[in-house]
């Protein structure tokens, strides 16, 4: 595969930024083919992806991505904000 990040379906009201698109984007619902997201992972390429209920993860080979519900300190920026598209973790 080409190590890019896509997601579709909707995101429920208590999880801002699960899909990865941006502040405000609670739905992709173009079902066929799902959409791209546009600021994945700078250039590095996705390992692996993890979808969570409330948050999701993306190894790549220099190091881990998250974004989604940002509750309890779960994304591991150091902090509770929601990220609306990938961030990079920069505690690895």
């Amino acid at each position: 595969g080409e190590g890019r990040l896509s997601s579709c379906g909707s995101a429920p009201w208590f999880s801002p930024g699960l899909l990865g698109h941006g502040e405000g984007v609670t739905r992709a619902m173009t079902p066929y083919p799902p959409t791209r997201l546009s600021s994945s992972l700078g250039d590095e390429r996705a390992v692996s992806v993890s979808g969570g209920y409330c948050h999701n993860l993306a190894l790549t080979a220099d190091g881990v991505w998250s974004w989604g519900y940002g509750s309890s300190g779960r994304l591991g920026h150091g902090n509770d904000r929601h990220q609306w598209q990938p961030k990079k973790v920069e505690a690895f």
